[in-house]
């Protein structure tokens, strides 16, 4: 069992919101590999399905983002999953939009979904850190995360770079974070920006 986490806020007022690209992320998964309905469980959304060579859980943390660490808890300790085999997708400030990369423990770098998890299971789980961009000013940062992805950012490199992701998700749940990266990047070229990004 791997347990595979997309961060977000619940409800319709944030589904399109650039913060809700974790939930954007799982919910491609649970398309390309034909997951059941979520259904509601561990204070969040799962649903459980094979994916690669074993059965994946899908979880969307209902408790807002600050809290998201309670539901994750709440599902590992059921199925006894180590912090190791947990995979977390989230939204990412510091990488232009598009980018994706993936590490294993490390800081939250302010993320307050990552600092909540931290805080419940410690630091030692794999995030997937799905490029937004940055606004350029750290005082518009909170608006800019909470505000809807533009319809043509939407359909340019949203949509693309998430099919991309579950398509190769695979590459990731096999152990082999590289070849996901690399295979991401090579399925698809994120956009030239205005300047709203950082990292490369």
């Amino acid at each position: 069992m791997r347990l595979i986490v997309g961060l977000g806020n619940p409800g319709s007022r944030y589904a399109r919101n650039r913060h809700n690209i974790g939930f954007m992320a799982v919910d491609a998964i649970a398309r390309r590999y034909g997951f059941p309905s979520f259904r509601s469980r561990f204070k969040g959304e799962v649903a459980e399905a094979t994916v690669g060579e074993g059965r994946r859980l899908l979880l969307k943390p209902q408790t807002y983002m600050n809290d998201s660490g309670e539901s994750v808890l709440a599902a590992m300790s059921f199925y006894k999953i180590l912090p190791s085999e947990i995979l977390v997708f989230h939204d990412e400030l510091d990488l232009k939009p598009g980018k994706v990369r993936v590490k294993r423990g490390g800081g939250s770098a302010g993320h307050n979904g990552l600092r909540s998890i931290d805080a419940m299971i410690g630091a030692d789980y794999w995030r997937v850190r799905l490029g937004i961009g940055h606004p350029g000013v750290k005082e518009l940062v909170h608006p800019y995360v909470l505000q809807n992805f533009p319809p043509d950012e939407a359909s340019e490199w949203v949509a693309p770079v998430l099919d991309a992701v579950a398509e190769t998700v695979p590459l990731l749940l096999g152990g082999a974070p590289d070849a996901f990266m690399s295979e991401v990047a090579r399925r698809f070229s994120p956009p030239k920006t205005d300047g709203k990004d950082a990292a490369p």
